[in-house]
């Protein structure tokens, strides 16, 4: 990835519970879950709310999906 797309990556929009629970096909608790006992991917908090960087979410999917282990 060149530093360019770095950059990008870095000023893409972070993925919301919702959007995550949506893209998952997993409750939002389950993701309130991974956030408080640790999950396939980091969620950190912006001010007091919950968020992820879509490129750990794809990663950790893309490594389940390589594993032969469910998506969520």
């Amino acid at each position: 990835m060149t530093a360019a797309e770095q950059l990008d990556e870095q000023r893409r929009p972070l993925a919301t519970p919702d959007e995550l629970a949506a893209y998952l096909g997993v409750s939002k608790a389950t993701i309130y879950q991974w956030s408080s006992r640790g999950g396939p991917f980091p969620l950190f908090r912006v001010g007091r709310h919950l968020r992820a960087r879509w490129s750990d979410v794809d990663a950790a999917c893309l490594n389940k999906q390589e594993s032969g282990t469910s998506a969520a």
